[in-house]
């Protein structure tokens, strides 16, 4: 896990032309989309391996609806974690900041089920099953009718129709993908079952990291 930097790995967020900073409008307009969906009332946002919070932090500081989302990130590195406060103090967000691991059932139990799952930069960093399986769990996170928004590279195997199956299968629901021409994997499923317990003291995934996954051959904005 630890074998990349994952604070500078955010750099290339700056760059207009990146594939990460393309990939990141794509993510951010899924948010604002499922956001618009809504009901009324009081939300809930939970972020898997939050990393900077730029995702998330992007999409709600311009959004009408931002005022009535709790939110909780949850990121291992520290440094992250500090640059997400930062980020969303600035956008006079007030948006709570977990470090700790983010494949942990306890840090979600509190929100658990809520309206909008990110699950962005994780999949391309897990072995197949834990994303089947992690993607089974997405259904105790995600309440009825909430969305999950999720992203992986489109390097072979392409893993994403089978994203898609998982999800159908967990009670899901494809609401938006981007087309594999884009270069990257972004997408939205919406939960339509009642949600199922969210066990405590249950770890979701273990987190390789895709250099390991690949031998060091997988892009960097798995």
């Amino acid at each position: 896990m630890f074998d990349r930097d994952w604070h500078a790995w955010h750099a290339d967020y700056d760059r207009p032309e990146s594939v990460l900073s393309r990939r990141l409008a794509a993510v951010q307009e899924q948010i604002r989309d499922a956001l618009d969906e809504l009901p009324p009332g009081p939300l809930r946002a939970l972020s898997l391996c939050a990393g900077q919070g730029r995702d998330l932090i992007g999409a709600l500081a311009e959004h009408q609806r931002a005022p009535e989302v709790r939110c909780r990130l949850v990121e291992l590195d520290p440094r992250n974690a500090a640059t997400a406060r930062d980020l969303a103090t600035a956008a006079g967000l007030d948006i709570e900041v977990v470090v700790g691991d983010a494949s942990r059932t306890d840090h979600y139990a509190e929100l658990a089920p809520a309206d909008l799952v990110l699950v962005c930069g994780v999949f391309g960093n897990l072995t197949e099953p834990d994303v089947a399986r992690t993607i089974g769990h997405c259904a105790q996170l995600c309440r009825t009718g909430g969305s999950v928004v999720w992203t992986r590279h489109r390097s072979e195997p392409d893993v994403i129709p089978g994203i898609c199956d998982w999800f159908d299968a967990a009670g899901f629901e494809l609401r938006w993908l981007s087309d594999p021409s884009t270069g990257y994997g972004v997408g939205r499923h919406l939960h339509l079952k009642d949600p199922e317990p969210l066990p405590l003291g249950t770890s979701m995934f273990t987190f390789v990291g895709h250099e390991r996954l690949n031998g060091g051959n997988r892009p960097w904005w798995a």
